[in-house]
């Protein structure tokens, strides 16, 4: 749309991120998630900011978020000890909850086995926008979970694409399969005890469902069709009384 010359890669996210790498080198290239990583980083800060902003600059209890990289954790954490610091906003740092997609959770299970030995895996989820299999930040988003008094979970793809549904038919927000995957990594946590009844659990939706329609293309399969007569809408409505 804007003009830009679009390459599609063949692989996995992994892929795509080390020919990245080699082609910022390659043709002195500058992209965002490589070599100007630092800045990508820092900018993820605002989430943390825009949090403390819209709540009356306090802090909530725990934050939900979704995992890929694990840089939006670790900055979700140094955002709010920096507003802390600096006084603007009251409260406490939150507890921090880290979701991915069961298909591809190597930081959930590093927070779950308290190590810090990533063990990279090869992808099969349909969050392909979660689906790094070798995160790089990895080791510091588990230490941030743990250190925050934390936790995290993963969700199967049907868990996922039933948090989309949630979340749009409770809040009007369509999300894509990482949004799905915090909604239905909240529901795991609560059920689990992790967050609690007294909390203020912020969710932090990431990403439009336009991106992966096809996480719930199967919505209108088995919906009726009918012809434009009341008395056919009304068997539809005695039928689901």
């Amino acid at each position: 749309m804007y003009g830009t010359r679009v390459v599609r890669v063949r692989g996995t996210y992994d892929d795509v991120n080390r020919l990245c790498s080699q082609a910022a080198d390659r043709f002195k290239w500058g992209i965002v998630n490589v070599n100007l990583r630092s800045y990508y980083g820092e900018g993820s800060k605002t989430v943390a900011f825009e949090i403390a902003e819209q709540l009356g600059w306090r802090l909530p209890t725990a934050v939900v978020a979704p995992m890929a990289g694990g840089s939006l954790m670790t900055k979700l954490s140094k955002g709010f000890r920096e507003f802390l610091e600096a006084g603007l906003a009251e409260g406490r740092s939150p507890r921090l909850f880290g979701t991915q997609a069961a298909g591809c959770a190597p930081i959930v299970r590093m927070v779950e086995e308290k190590t810090e030995i990533l063990q990279p895996v090869v992808p099969n989820t349909i969050a392909r926008s979660l689906a790094i299999g070798s995160p790089a930040d990895g080791i510091f988003a588990s230490r941030a979970i743990r250190e925050s008094g934390g936790s995290a979970a993963a969700v199967s793809d049907a868990e996922l694409s039933d948090g989309i549904r949630i979340l749009a038919e409770t809040s009007g927000i369509f999300t894509e399969t990482a949004g799905g995957v915090t909604v239905a990594g909240a529901l795991r946590l609560a059920q689990n005890g992790d967050l609690r009844p007294e909390d203020e659990v912020v969710l932090c939706i990431t990403g439009n469902g336009l991106k992966t329609t096809e996480a719930v293309s199967n919505t209108a399969d088995d919906l009726p069709i009918i012809p434009p007569k009341l008395r056919d809408l009304s068997a539809l409505v005695d039928q689901s009384a």
